[in-house]
């Protein structure tokens, strides 16, 4: 074949380029449109509730996703250490989702619950105090600054608007739910976990639980502000964790 007539004649070689590109991408593309879906179903999932959304958004806030992105690695150290690797479907209501090709700390999708949470509030306040080794910035202004969850059921309807199956009583009780998730043994606790199934229910900030008529100080470094925790099914049939934490191993 004579190649000279794109290799004299730039404009020919450029629409020959996009020929290809074209092609090659309708090849891969094309058929994603005849899957109904492209995530594997795991039993188990539910959208997060709202604290556990409000942690979620302080994570990205924070620019923890930099280095905590949620990056598949099925290696046999890597799944000894922190355990079964991170599927799809545990990330199917997250917007955006926080996939990525790069990790320098470790996937925070099985170590939600690896450490206390007294361990937890001194990470957040000093990583070197825990992790000599760490280079994981300290996040101290978390803890005095209480949680601002005044947008919250706008935030759930905008999710709801683009496919997370939030109902509308989950709306309407966004804003009690936070309150609920730091105060175990109460009805609107009960009702909570019966609207977000497992969803971790206690407050580990050492404040009194809060009342109607007293707004509660939530802070973000509380474990439970930090980890939404919830169960699926893995291939393996293991029980996995979704975490919301930055939070490093040593």
């Amino acid at each position: 074949m004579n190649h000279g007539i794109f290799e004299k004649n730039s404009l020919i070689l450029l629409i020959g380029i996009l020929i290809v590109v074209s092609i090659g991408g309708i090849v891969q593309i094309a058929p994603l449109f005849m899957l109904s879906s492209t995530i594997e179903k795991v039993e188990g999932m539910r959208p997060y509730s709202p604290l556990e959304q409000a942690g979620r958004d302080i994570y990205i806030r924070e620019g923890c996703y930099n280095c905590h992105s949620q990056m598949i690695r099925s290696l046999r150290d890597e799944v000894e250490r922190y355990g079964h690797y991170s599927l799809a479907a545990e990330s199917m209501y997250d917007h955006p989702f926080q996939w990525s090709s790069k990790r320098t700390g470790p996937d925070l999708a099985r170590i939600g619950g690896k450490y206390s949470d007294a361990w937890h509030t001194d990470h957040m306040r000093e990583p070197k105090s825990v992790v000599p080794a760490s280079i994981m910035p300290a996040y101290p202004h978390l803890e005095k600054t209480p949680l601002d969850y005044s947008n919250i059921q706008e935030k759930l309807k905008t999710l709801q608007f683009i496919g997370v199956p939030y109902t509308d009583e989950m709306i309407a009780k966004a804003a009690a739910d936070v309150e609920a998730q730091i105060n175990p043994d109460t009805k609107a606790a009960t009702e909570l976990v019966a609207r977000y199934p497992k969803a971790q229910v206690r407050n580990s900030t050492g404040n009194l639980p809060a009342t109607a008529s007293s707004r509660p100080n939530l802070m973000p470094s509380s474990p439970i502000f930090r980890c939404s925790v919830r169960s699926s099914t893995s291939r393996s049939s293991t029980p996995a964790v979704r975490t919301c934490a930055e939070e490093e191993s040593p």
